[in-house]
């Protein structure tokens, strides 16, 4: 039966791969180690299997056939060849085993620690084999359980936070590369603008990658790692010909300007394209001015323009609650209307989300009966602490060469603590302004000094942050 048979080529692929790994890795060490070291991978797939099967304690008939079938002819343990999922489950191979999944295996420290020396690829190649295991199994199931996608998660960070702490910075991947952007057309009664030419999809690890580097913002983070990894598992049960889901690409996103909803969606657009879910991966953005026209029978084009040029992509539509805000005569209804007709005709091919304050985004969904089910799942964006907006500004700093010394770091905090939380409050962007105006300040001192040095051309003072914050008034006794 399919199911039997499709963890045998992933756990294969494990074994060669990671095996010529630790044969490398082994032959680096001093004094340089040999042998053959299959069989002990062909433990460590077995072990990484029995563990995940584990996770949601179900243990079902689907994964325990495959168990067997993979691994009766690799391996010689007792009661293994030729057992029935029943006698699997009375027996001691399968319960309590997830808690392998929750330390670093002595395997893969091994390829870990050889990457530190020379800057290697090993370990990334155990991660991605260990991850097509993980999501293989899963997808066996009939209906992927919650805890599997959880596990995923973990397992992921688990890996790749080792890696992170013991490969120095300088040699792990570069994952700061953009993807297309398809700029919106100005007429709305012209053609959509020509796509580029299909882009290759990037390395999911990658994208996680580049999705874990953004400051702040661990539980939009584990929010997008859930959606990718339950994508992730229906593509592969649907290339195996076994029963999915009908799981919705349309997210909505809430928070104040400036908590990274557009660069999050950005990221998200590329890794629905690497899962399968998407056949582009490119991002439209749009607002109120991209969809509603002023005039009778031009909205319900220009909305289809706008999902015609995200076609095979994802449309991002900010402040989207705005579409709701005119009146009797307005057309913003009418945007609403043609877009749900058009995410249910092209559910499978361009994927939405809609993105604005929380109050107001829940006014919008509330306008229109068949948003509510498109739109299932909301993923909140909370705003940046004081630490993490001054990680935003320090980040800016290295990119652009300026440095902060201890007094403009402390002036810089002072600056953030006191900028008000409300509403509308900038947040990433705020920060970026008082970067730029940082820059005009440090610009309008520097050009006074003769002959400046490359510390006075670099080095922010505290004044050139903003003015000190007036000390708080005592009250009279």
């Amino acid at each position: 039966m399919i199911a039997s048979d499709a963890l045998a080529p992933m756990v294969a692929a494990f074994v060669d791969d990671v095996t010529v790994a630790l044969t490398d890795a082994a032959s680096r060490v001093r004094p340089p180690r040999t042998g053959d070291f299959r069989a002990d991978v062909v433990n460590e797939a077995f072990n990484l299997c029995v563990a995940f099967i584990d996770v949601d304690d179900r243990h079902t008939d689907n994964e325990l056939w495959a168990l067997t079938s993979t691994f009766g002819p690799l391996i010689d343990i007792a009661g293994l060849a030729g057992a029935t999922p029943a006698q699997l489950r009375s027996s001691t191979l399968i319960a309590g085993r997830k808690v392998w999944l929750d330390r670093m295996s002595t395997l893969f420290d091994i390829l870990v620690a050889a990457d530190s020396v020379d800057g290697g690829e090993r370990s990334m190649t155990y991660y991605r084999r260990a991850l097509d295991i993980c999501h293989l199994i899963a997808a066996l199931d009939e209906i992927t359980a919650q805890a599997e996608l959880t596990a995923i998660g973990d397992y992921r960070n688990l890996l790749l936070n080792h890696i992170r702490m013991r490969v120095p910075a300088d040699r792990q991947p570069d994952v700061t590369k953009v993807e297309p952007h398809i700029p919106e057309t100005a007429d709305p009664a012209g053609p959509p603008p020509e796509l580029p030419p299909e882009p290759p999809a990037r390395p999911i690890e990658e994208l996680l990658a580049e999705l874990d580097s953004l400051v702040g913002l661990s539980e939009v983070k584990a929010e997008v790692r859930l959606v990718t990894d339950l994508l992730r598992v229906q593509q592969l049960r649907k290339e195996r010909d076994l029963p999915t889901i009908d799981t919705s690409l349309h997210l909505v996103f809430v928070g104040n300007p400036g908590t990274g909803k557009t660069t999050v969606a950005r990221l998200l657009a590329q890794i629905y394209h690497s899962v399968g879910a998407l056949t582009r991966g490119h991002l439209v953005e749009t607002d109120r001015s991209g969809m509603v026209a002023g005039f009778v029978g031009q909205t319900a084009p220009l909305v289809v323009k706008r999902f015609d040029e995200a076609d095979g992509g994802m449309l991002f539509v900010d402040e989207a609650y705005t579409l709701v805000r005119g009146g009797d005569n307005d057309f913003g209804r009418e945007a609403i209307d043609q877009m749900v007709k058009l995410m249910e005709d092209r559910r499978d091919r361009t994927a939405v989300i809609v993105a604005g304050y929380p109050d107001e985004m829940a006014d919008l969904i509330a306008a229109n009966p068949g948003l509510k089910s498109r739109f299932p799942k909301t993923i909140s964006f909370p705003d940046y602490s004081t630490d993490e907006l001054l990680a935003i500004f320090e980040s800016i700093c290295g990119k652009q060469r300026y440095e902060l010394d201890e007094a403009s770091t402390e002036r810089l905090r002072d600056v953030l603590d006191a900028e008000p939380r409300d509403k509308g409050f900038g947040n990433g962007r705020f920060a970026r302004n008082l970067f730029e105006a940082a820059v005009s300040r440090h610009a309008s001192r520097v050009a006074r000094i003769d002959a400046p040095t490359d510390d006075d051309l670099q080095r922010f003072h505290p004044d050139d942050i903003g003015p000190a914050a007036a000390p708080a008034e005592v009250p009279s006794p």
